[in-house]
C-alpha cells in the first residue's frame, strides 16, 4: 500500500503545471482530543473489574486536491497518536486476557497499557466527473460499515468508489481487507462476534477461545435524495465465511405545527455465509433452542425512530426488534467497534436474538437561552425478550452528555464533552463510565 500510494504521488508531481490543483487545493487539520475514561464494571467476566484511562491523541489529517486534466490523481494521509496520561496497573492491568488493548491503549506483553503509540495511513485517489476511487486507509460511515473513534480512529485498509455523477443520488461501493483498531497499531483481519470470543457469552466460566478472521468485506449500495424532505437507501455487504447482509433505510421529514418531525426507518436482513454455516469456529452468537447459544447467522433487525424538533428541544422515540436465532451482526473485532443501530449506547448495543427495545431521547440547545454552544442529550433505552438458555432476560441503559463549544477567540471550536453511562443487564456486565472528552481542531492551511 505504501509503494502504491508514493507511485501515485510521484505521478502527481511529475506532471508538473498539471499538479496546480494538488497543491492549491491541498488541506491539512490537526485534531489534539484529551480523553478520560472510568469504568466500573459492576459484576460479570471483566477482568479488571475496574479502569481508569487517560490519554492525549493528536490525528493529523492531510487532504490533497487533484491535478488537471481528465483524470485526476491525489494522495490524503492521516497520522495518529497517542500518549498514556493515566493507566496503571491497577487501571488496566489484565493477566488473564488475550485482548490486544485496553479501553483507550493497546496492552503490551506484561498485560499493561503502552506509553503511547501511532500509526500512519497513506490513501491513493483518482477522480473522473463526480466519481472518485480511493485506496489505502479508509474510514467509512455508512449503515453497513462504521469507523468508530476513541482517544484516536479506528481505520480500514481498502479500495472503494464513491460516485456522484447522478444528480440525488450517492453510490459508493468497495473492498475492505484489513482493520486498524482504534486501540492498536496492527493491521487485523475482520470476524463479527462469538467468532472471536474469549468466553462464552452465557457461561463466564467456560473458556471457549476463538479467533477466525475474513480478509474480505465487500460492500455497495446508495443513497437517494427523492426530495427536500425524503432519502431512501439501500446497501448490500458480505463479510467472507460470516455473513450476507441486506440494509433498506429511509428518512422522512415534514414540518407539523411550529415543529419537524422526522421518522427515520431502518432494516437489516442477516444471513449465513461460508463456513459460517457448517463450520463451528465461524459461529455467530444467539439463542438457537436447546441450551445452544451459537450458530449460523439468522437475524433481522427492524427499527424506527421519531423525532420532533422545536425551538432547541428535540424528542424522540424509538423501537427496535431483532428476529431470528443469531443476534444482529456487524464487522466486530471484539475491541470496541461502532453500529449503525439506533441503540448504539456507551456500554451495549441492544442487539440479542429476539430482543425488542423501546427508545427515548431528549436533546436541548442552550442558545435559546443565551448560551450558544451548550448542548446536552439524554437517552434511556429499555430491552426484554432476549431469546437465552436460562429463559428469557432483559437489559436496561441510560446515556447523558453535556457538551460546550468554544464560540470565539483564540480557543474558538474546543469542544468539551462530559458523559456519564449505565448499564444493567441479564447478559452482559453491568457498568457505570465516565468520560470526558476535549478536542481542539486546527486548521493548518
Amino acid at each position: 500500500m505504501m509503494k502504491y500510494s508514493v507511485g501515485v504521488l510521484g505521478l502527481v508531481l511529475a506532471q508538473g503545471t498539471h499538479a496546480a490543483g494538488f497543491i492549491d487545493d491541498s488541506h491539512a487539520t490537526l485534531l489534539l482530543r484529551n480523553f478520560y475514561s472510568n469504568v466500573d464494571n459492576r459484576d460479570g467476566a471483566a477482568d479488571p473489574n475496574y479502569t481508569q484511562e487517560w490519554g492525549q491523541g493528536a490525528v493529523l489529517n492531510y487532504t490533497s486536491g487533484f491535478t488537471e486534466g481528465p483524470v485526476g490523481f491525489g494522495i490524503d494521509a492521516v497520522g495518529m497518536y497517542g500518549l498514556r496520561l493515566d493507566s496503571g496497573k491497577g487501571h488496566h492491568y489484565n493477566p488473564t486476557s488475550t485482548a490486544s488493548n485496553g479501553n483507550i491503549f493497546p496492552t503490551d506483553s506484561d498485560g499493561r497499557a503502552v506509553h503511547d503509540f501511532a500509526s500512519f495511513g497513506p490513501t491513493a485517489k483518482a477522480r473522473i466527473g463526480k466519481t472518485e476511487f480511493r485506496y489505502g486507509t479508509l474510514q467509512p460511515k455508512l449503515p453497513v460499515l462504521v469507523a468508530s473513534d476513541r482517544l484516536v480512529f479506528q481505520t480500514f485498509r481498502g479500495f472503494q468508489v464513491e460516485s456522484k455523477d447522478i444528480e440525488s443520488l450517492t453510490l459508493t461501493a468497495g473492498n475492505i481487507d484489513r482493520v486498524k483498531e482504534r486501540g492498536s497499531t496492527d493491521w487485523e483481519k475482520l470476524s463479527i462476534a462469538g467468532s472471536n470470543a474469549t468466553v462464552d457469552p452465557v457461561n463466564p466460566t467456560v473458556n471457549t477461545t476463538r479467533s477466525t478472521h475474513s480478509n474480505q468485506f465487500l460492500y455497495g449500495g446508495g443513497s437517494y435524495k427523492v426530495n427536500a424532505d425524503l432519502t431512501l437507501q439501500y446497501y448490500f455487504a458480505n463479510l467472507k465465511d460470516f455473513y450476507d447482509q441486506h440494509f433498506l433505510g429511509g428518512v422522512y421529514g415534514v414540518n407539523v405545527g411550529p415543529g419537524r418531525l422526522t421518522a427515520d426507518v431502518r432494516y437489516y436482513n442477516n444471513s449465513s455465509d461460508g463456513k459460517n454455516a457448517n463450520d463451528v469456529e465461524y459461529y455467530s452468537t444467539g439463542y438457537y433452542g436447546g441450551g445452544r447459544t451459537r450458530g449460523e447467522v439468522d437475524s433481522r433487525l427492524s427499527s424506527m425512530q421519531l423525532t420532533y424538533a422545536l425551538s432547541g428541544h428535540s424528542f424522540s422515540a424509538g423501537y427496535q426488534q431483532v428476529d431470528g436465532d443469531s443476534d444482529a451482526v456487524w464487522v466486530n473485532e471484539g475491541a470496541g467497534t461502532t453500529s449503525y443501530f439506533f441503540t448504539e449506547t456507551m456500554s451495549a448495543k441492544f442487539q440479542r436474538a429476539g430482543e425488542r427495545t423501546w427508545i427515548l431521547r431528549y436533546g436541548y440547545d442552550f442558545t435559546q437561552l443565551g448560551a450558544p454552544g451548550l448542548t446536552f442529550r439524554g437517552a434511556y433505552y429499555t430491552g426484554d425478550n432476549i431469546k437465552t438458555a436460562n429463559g428469557d432476560a432483559g437489559e436496561w441503559a441510560r446515556d447523558l452528555t453535556l457538551g460546550y463549544v468554544v464560540q470565539s477567540g483564540p480557543a474558538k471550536g474546543l469542544n468539551t464533552l462530559v458523559r456519564y453511562g449505565i448499564l444493567r443487564s441479564g447478559m452482559q456486565r453491568d457498568t457505570d463510565e465516565y468520560r470526558v472528552i476535549i478536542d481542539y481542531p486546527i486548521d493548518l492551511f
